[in-house]
């Protein structure tokens, strides 16, 4: 995701909604569409502002909670998994900051767009950085939950707290690096020049990185996993789906269907049917970017429903949290109790 939603509808003055956008054709398919002055109207309307209004309003409280609550297991538990989902929880707060409020809603539905074109690319780094750190999380723990249960010994040996934060932290570092590429990231709303074979290269890199090789993946350890327990359950045994297994499947499963119309509806803009000369394709990036955008809320709901633990922590945490306001609500100084108590039976009486 990156912030190409903010310039899509018309002149900067026309209109303070955040709407989809993203490069041109290429040179060779240039000639097939005709020269349109005018750019496609944005039907969606205020729709896009209220949408990522209620998201963040929403979603990050949400994922604040679910950080304080995944802390709390991973250092209970000391398990992998949840410090993987605790880095995950907070890639996806990181992406609503950096991509839905300072991108959407404060670059383009606050400040009109007027902004420096090399703030919009500096910014850039940072919204692909998320996109990268919090895939590739994801990507580290379908690999986790791979190992676990196809190779349990061998997980058992090499898992540590330890070997788990070097992980997340080289995954981290690595998509702080691969967010840099794409400061170039081409803005045909800003940018008059033609797109360029690097425009098309980073249109690629970023479908490649953030959607195909991280679903190939998904994919393979996933189809690993439904056919060993599959194999359990046919040689007599009652496989025993934990719950670490059914939020993998959840998470990966959520994030396919979410993304798909982004990258469909992107590689369509860059080799059928550019953006700025179609309202179908318009409305249909910033539907695409809103569902994108949708994934970053709602693996909480996934917890929740698949987790005990997780419910009665959050609970936990809720009421840890409750406590304080409660207790600094009450009257200083001795409590007296306004009910006067019958006198007991005297001790052994009841015999």
């Amino acid at each position: 995701m990156t912030l190409e939603g903010r310039e899509a509808a018309g002149p900067p003055r026309a209109t303070l909604l955040p709407t989809a956008n993203g490069s041109g054709p290429s040179q060779e398919l240039e000639g097939h569409w005709p020269e349109i002055p005018e750019r496609s109207p944005c039907v969606a309307g205020v729709i896009p502002v209220i949408y990522y209004s209620i998201l963040l309003g929403l979603g990050l409280p949400v994922n604040l909670l679910t950080t304080v609550a995944l802390t709390r297991l991973a250092t209970r538990t000391r398990k992998p998994s949840y410090y993987y989902l605790l880095a995950l929880t907070a890639s996806d707060i990181v992406t609503q900051v950096v991509i839905v409020f300072v991108g959407f809603l404060l670059q383009g539905a606050v400040l009109a767009r007027q902004v420096p074109q090399a703030v919009v690319r500096s910014a850039n780094i940072l919204e692909f950085a998320a996109n990268h750190a919090s895939v590739w999380i994801a990507v580290l723990l379908t690999v986790d939950r791979y190992s676990a249960l196809c190779h349990p010994l061998r997980h058992r040996a090499a898992s540590s707290p330890g070997r788990t934060r070097r992980a997340i932290a080289t995954v981290l570092g690595a998509a702080l690096l691969t967010g840099i590429p794409f400061y170039w990231w081409l803005d045909v709303w800003r940018d008059a020049d033609p797109p360029s074979m690097l425009d098309e290269v980073l249109k690629w890199a970023h479908c490649l990185t953030v959607y195909f090789i991280p679903c190939g993946v998904f994919l393979v350890t996933n189809s690993a996993i439904v056919c060993r327990l599959r194999r359990k359950s046919q040689s007599g045994l009652r496989p025993r789906v934990g719950k670490s297994i059914a939020i993998l499947l959840g998470v990966t499963t959520l994030f396919a269907l979410l993304w798909a119309p982004r990258i469909f509806v992107m590689l369509y803009h860059l080799y059928v049917a550019p953006v700025h000369r179609d309202w179908r394709v318009h409305l249909a990036l910033d539907v695409a970017n809103m569902a994108a955008m949708l994934n970053t809320a709602v693996n909480f709901g996934l917890y929740c429903f698949v987790s005990k633990t997780f419910r009665a922590t959050i609970r936990e945490v809720v009421h840890d949290a409750h406590l304080p306001c409660t207790l600094g609500s009450r009257p200083e100084g001795p409590v007296v109790d306004p009910a006067l108590k019958p006198p007991g039976l005297p001790k052994g009486a009841e015999r």
